[in-house]
């Protein structure tokens, strides 16, 4: 399954694709779209052109974004919902199915107990995908978001958990472990940590 991440930003928005093959995951591109300045109908028109031009090219079958998170300053978060906007616009447009995941939830999808820094999650998305040299601090998020995604859509069958269906006919918690932190585990143990 291919699922491409997106953190929005009106004037940088972040991307990663990221396919599961099986229990292995494995990024298929990361960047930036970098809006620059100008007025904001002509910086959410690039974002729009750009996304889409990414989704046609690459086709993914679903989409996560970053949640909605509190900000203190109202202007900047009107300007985010923004480009949120147009981030869902383009992603309905292209018929994906949309996921949104708070910051606090990604980042609990890749560290243990998600009250890590952003350097600890960008070092964890590198483990995980096995990724060398520096990303942007947008398009690590963009991963790291669609890793999220796929350790919540993904329940691994040899840790002996039933499917997202068999638990809710159980009555059981909806939640299906993190594979993420079960995959970065194992990955850690072989390189002796």
């Amino acid at each position: 399954m291919l699922t491409l991440g997106l953190d929005p930003g009106s004037r940088v928005t972040g991307y990663g694709l990221v396919r599961r093959e099986g229990p292995r995951w494995r990024a298929v591109e990361a960047g930036v779209f970098s809006l620059g300045g100008g007025p904001l109908p002509e910086r959410l028109s690039r974002l729009h052109v750009g996304l889409a031009e990414l989704i046609a090219r690459h086709r993914p079958e679903a989409a996560a974004v970053e949640g909605i998170f509190s900000q203190r300053a109202a202007r900047s978060a009107l300007i985010l919902g923004h480009a949120r906007g147009v981030v869902l616009l383009a992603l309905a447009q292209a018929g994906l199915e949309v996921h949104e995941y708070p910051p606090a939830t990604v980042k609990r999808s890749l560290t243990q107990g998600g009250a890590r820094s952003k350097a600890s999650v960008a070092r964890s998305v590198q483990q995980l995908l096995g990724l060398s040299g520096e990303l942007r601090a947008d398009a690590s998020d963009a991963l790291a978001i669609a890793i999220c995604h796929l350790s919540r859509s993904w329940v691994p069958e040899r840790a002996g958990a039933p499917s997202p269906w068999l638990r809710a006919i159980a009555g059981a918690p909806a939640a299906p472990p993190s594979a993420a932190n079960l995959l970065l585990r194992a990955a850690l143990k072989g390189r002796g940590r």
